[in-house]
């Protein structure tokens, strides 16, 4: 543990495997940013592995104002070992205030054992981070400017917000997708601080022989019309037509966690809160009840169309459209209108709007 430092740095965990930077630290430098500025102090990026200072600059521009960058050999391939005993190192030379990782496989191994070793609070999966203050009780006065780590709790039934004002630094993991990432800024500038690495006595127990890295088979977070099933698309068949409407669309495909539990897409394709975060300009849910944890990784989409035979179902509390009706009725008559050369129109209401409109399957509309 080290001291409350309320002039401590705002730190992101710069998450990288084979010299390449995946997209978690720059969504956590937006945040950051917005934290930092909030509190008044400098945003700070920790790169570590070997031949990575290239990388620097990247996080530069993504909003970092200080990068500490710690090389060495035996950091090239992430080992938890080596990688936390290297970032308690800097933290207890540095005393930062904040320290946020993705969370992510790395993130979620790493940032327990910091955790763990600082002997201070860790929130996990975090779809939110504010800045406020906390009352204490009877008249005992308040801590200001803490960090409100917000995150759903009780299966995605509650938002709860966790604080932590007197073991520091306050650390969370932060969900893939839920964070804007900020426009990069190649003129920015910022300092690049060299740091020694000493892992003398740390024990590295596994050697790296070969590595192998599968790509996903789709990025849905950079999709601008997603289609997506649930479980009441019925069967691996029937989801057959969710791909034939995105093909029309020239949309991604994705479902749900109990579509991806059943076997009807893989996993690389899940949206909630377990899954992918997605903000594109059209989704369509198909068959899709609208639990919570779905909708906490689809709901900020521009417009959403819902397509259930319940009418009653949750997903149409979040739709700016919905049609109740068998999908299987539905979804040949939105393909045959769009290649007729229909279209959906880009400008329907928005959710702020108040103007849901339900449609019946034998709807012209």
């Amino acid at each position: 543990m080290i001291e409350v430092n309320r002039q401590g740095e705002v730190w992101v965990f710069a998450e990288q495997e084979a010299a390449a930077l995946s997209e978690v630290p720059l969504e956590l430098l937006g945040k950051g940013r917005e934290l930092a500025d909030k509190l008044g102090v400098k945003l700070a990026a920790v790169l570590l592995g070997d031949g990575v200072k290239d990388l620097a600059s990247k996080l530069i521009a993504y909003g970092a104002d200080k990068v500490y960058l710690a090389e060495e050999p035996r950091l090239g391939y992430y080992q938890a070992n080596g990688y936390a005993k290297v970032l308690c190192d800097l933290i207890h030379a540095h005393k930062p205030q904040i320290c946020l990782f993705g969370a992510t496989p790395i993130g979620r191994d790493l940032a327990p054992r910091i955790a763990s070793a600082m002997k201070c609070g860790l929130t996990a999966d975090c779809t939110d981070l504010q800045i406020g203050d906390h009352e204490l009780p009877a008249g005992q006065g308040k801590h200001e400017n803490l960090l409100l780590q917000i995150r759903p709790a009780f299966g995605g039934n509650i938002i709860a917000t966790i604080i932590n004002y007197d073991r520091w630094p306050q650390m969370a993991t932060v969900r893939e997708g839920v964070m804007p990432m900020l426009q990069a800024d190649a003129t920015r500038k910022g300092d690049v601080i060299d740091c020694d690495v000493n892992l003398n006595g740390t024990e590295l127990p596994l050697k790296i022989i070969e590595s192998r890295r599968t790509q996903k088979k789709v990025n849905l977070k950079s999709a601008r019309v997603i289609v997506s099933g649930g479980a009441g698309v019925g069967s691996r068949e029937n989801f057959k037509l969710c791909w034939d409407l995105a093909n029309c669309l020239g949309a991604a495909v994705a479902g749900s966690r109990a579509a991806v539990d059943l076997g009807y897409i893989d996993r690389d394709h899940q949206v909630g809160q377990t899954g992918t975060t997605v903000r594109p300009a059209l989704y369509i849910a198909v068959g899709i009840s609208g639990a919570v944890q779905h909708r906490a990784g689809m709901a900020e989409s521009a417009k959403i169309v819902a397509i259930n035979t319940d009418k009653d179902a949750p997903i149409f509390g979040v739709a700016h459209y919905g049609i109740v009706g068998d999908l299987n009725v539905v979804i040949p008559k939105l393909i045959k209108a769009i290649r007729a050369g229909g279209r959906i129109d880009s400008n329907l209401p928005t959710a702020e709007s108040g103007r849901k409109t339900k449609l019946g399957a034998g709807s012209n509309a």
